[in-house]
């Protein structure tokens, strides 16, 4: 008589890369969250000054499309950390309909010096358990899988609205 995991569970099984997949995401989001928390700032205003300090100023729906929010909920963080006074918004160069989201000065001073500190959190979590090599690995594979994910994705909607 068979006992234990049933096989789809174990053994490197599609299923079975799944679950560890989305048990270790979850968990790091945890643990990500926890270390945002802590600089005392919600999650979406920190993705939203993230950005703009890697990306540079952009509209509000690139903003939203980098950090994954809905075009509501990207309005209300644009709108939160303008009353702050820690981005702005200004008018394009060349499009009148447009409005780009820049960091204030206080803005940016304050997410380089948060950033640092969750960067450094984020790092004890990685170097903890995984070898610089493996992290690279990690990557190459994580981003193997999600491209997959999203090219399989819009080829079901593609069939599906055909």
């Amino acid at each position: 008589m068979k006992t234990g995991k049933p096989e789809s569970l174990t053994g490197g099984s599609g299923v079975h890369v799944f679950l560890v997949l989305w048990k270790a995401s979850h968990a790091a989001q945890a643990y990500a969250e926890k270390s945002i928390s802590e600089l005392e700032m919600c999650g979406s205003d920190f993705a939203v000054l993230e950005a703009l300090l890697h990306k540079g100023p952009l509209p509000v729906n690139e903003i939203g499309k980098k950090v994954l929010l809905t075009s509501g909920s990207i309005t209300v963080a644009v709108d939160r950390l303008e009353t702050k006074g820690l981005v702005e918004r200004r008018a394009h160069g060349t499009d009148r309909r447009a409005r780009i989201v820049h960091l204030t000065r206080g803005g940016r001073k304050l997410i380089t010096r948060i950033y640092a500190d969750h960067a450094a959190d984020m790092e004890r979590l990685t170097s903890a358990s995984l070898t610089r090599a493996e992290r690279k690995t990690l990557i190459v594979l994580l981003k193997k899988i999600g491209y997959e994910a999203a090219g399989a994705s819009e080829r079901h909607e593609e069939e599906r609205t055909a």
